[in-house]
């Protein structure tokens, strides 16, 4: 049976006797089993990186792991991938810094994966890549001597050809993508973004999902990531008794908890959310003192300057909107920037009333999923979702909302907190059935039959 090579920037290797937990780890779960590989980063910076990846056995998955120099990892992961890929792919081209150098360390970083990579792969793999770190691989693989199934998902967003076009190696990145046999996005919107993009930048043609170029095809298609809603539901379940949790709901005295966990990015909307609930606040008078926020969102890529200034402008929201509304016996916003284990986030979810998922821009974000897998039908809670998030695509039984509009946001989190409880329970049973049919199952199975159909692979004319 043919393996499943998976790919990916960073390489999440489980400990003894303790599964992985990761976002891509939970979605690809299903494709673990004996006999399956995933390559990518250790995490390690070397002086002197081996071309040789480090193999790992764990639960018979085999994990090969390569480390980077510093210089590199900063060219390609600091400098390009997240400082000029990232910001453009969340239409934030003001934040967009784009250095030739950067750009070819990025390159010489996917070359050397490529390279190290086919030292372990077999004549019959099937190679599925993963997000923006990695668009250039299949062309490299292709250089290799790869001739197997090669997929690639994107788990962000893409952007239309107006867009792209402010990157100048655009051309170069669309037919980076174009060198694999199925590329998969999370929206149709994205899918189309990028056919788009291969018809104008490059003069492919475009039938449907298909895109020719240069006598070959590829598939570009929409399959959207879920979750295992079922074993979500039953974990949150269980967490009741999780002992952060128990603290919390203790600590709520009766009152409703607003949740939203997201990792501290520019992308997802932070500043505007805490302003709307402020607004709730001041618009609302009623709802102070019956009401706690709790904002969860783990630092990250604190090396990049945008970062450092976004934490340093949720403490100062944070602390206006505290010092404004709380009183001796209530603090109304509860913000931690340390991460919580999936368990206590599945409890969390569980008690809250209102789940506050309002990014910017956002690939899909499953924290929206999982809210709804966790709530218990009989008293359900309500979702308020950005619109601009992949899910909003299926989940339009949640409050969808404009997140660049603090006010559209503080009106749905006061419609939630009113809300009669039959269309709460309409509303979650409607989110429920979509988050149990889109399972991470449905996803990864629908991808791989994709790549595997014959006709997806067309040899060069």
């Amino acid at each position: 049976m043919a393996r499943i090579v998976i790919v990916s920037n960073r390489v999440p290797i489980p400990k003894a006797r303790v599964p992985a937990a990761g976002g891509l780890t939970v979605a690809l779960r299903d494709l673990l089993i004996p006999g399956a590989m995933w390559f990518g980063w250790s995490g390690r910076l070397s002086p002197e990186p081996s071309l040789q990846p480090a193999l790992v056995e764990a639960r018979g998955v085999t994990y090969a792991t390569v480390d980077l120099s510093a210089e590199a990892h900063r060219a390609f992961y600091v400098g390009f991938a997240n400082g000029a890929l990232w910001p453009l792919l969340h239409f934030r081209l003001g934040l967009m810094h784009y250095r030739r150098e950067d750009y070819l360390g990025y390159l010489g970083v996917n070359r050397f994966f490529a390279e190290s990579l086919a030292t372990v792969l077999q004549a019959d793999d099937t190679v599925w890549a993963h997000d923006y770190h990695l668009l250039p691989l299949g062309r490299l693989l292709r250089q290799q001597g790869f001739s197997g199934p090669l997929g690639f998902f994107l788990h962000v967003p893409f952007v239309p050809p107006s867009m792209l076009e402010a990157m100048p190696v655009a051309r170069e990145l669309v037919a980076d993508l174009c060198a694999y046999d199925v590329v998969g996005f999370q929206t149709e919107e994205h899918a189309r973004d990028f056919r788009d993009c291969a018809q104008r930048l490059l003069g492919a043609t475009v039938d449907g999902e298909t895109v020719r170029l240069n006598g070959r095809q590829l598939r570009a298609f929409a399959d959207p990531i879920g979750i295992d809603a079922e074993a979500f539901a039953e974990e949150a379940a269980r967490s009741a008794s999780d002992k952060l949790v128990h603290r919390v709901a203790g600590s709520l005295s009766g009152r409703a908890l607003a949740v939203g966990v997201d990792r501290m990015d520019y992308s997802k909307g932070l500043p505007q959310r805490f302003e709307a609930y402020g607004r709730l606040l001041e618009r609302h008078p009623d709802h102070r003192r019956h009401i706690h926020f709790m904002q969860i969102c783990p630092r990250s890529r604190e090396e990049v300057d945008e970062y450092r200034k976004l934490r340093a402008e949720l403490d100062r929201l944070t602390g206006r909107i505290n010092g404004r509304f709380s009183e001796f016996d209530w603090t109304p916003l509860r913000y931690s920037t340390r991460p919580a284990p999936r368990a206590t986030l599945a409890g969390l979810y569980r008690i809250a009333r209102i789940g506050v998922v309002t990014p910017l821009r956002d690939g899909m974000n499953l924290v929206a999923k999982e809210f709804v897998a966790a709530q218990p039908d009989d008293d359900p809670g309500v979702l308020v979702l950005s619109r601009f998030a992949g899910a909003a695509h299926e989940l339009d039984a949640a409050l969808i909302v404009n997140p660049f509009d603090p006010d559209a946001i503080a009106d749905a989190m006061h419609v939630a907190l009113t809300m009669p409880i039959e269309e709460r329970r309409e509303r979650q049973a409607a989110l429920k059935a979509k988050v149990l049919r889109t399972t991470a199952a449905v996803y990864c199975q629908r991808f791989l039959d994709a790549l595997r159909a014959p006709a997806r692979r067309l040899q060069a004319a």
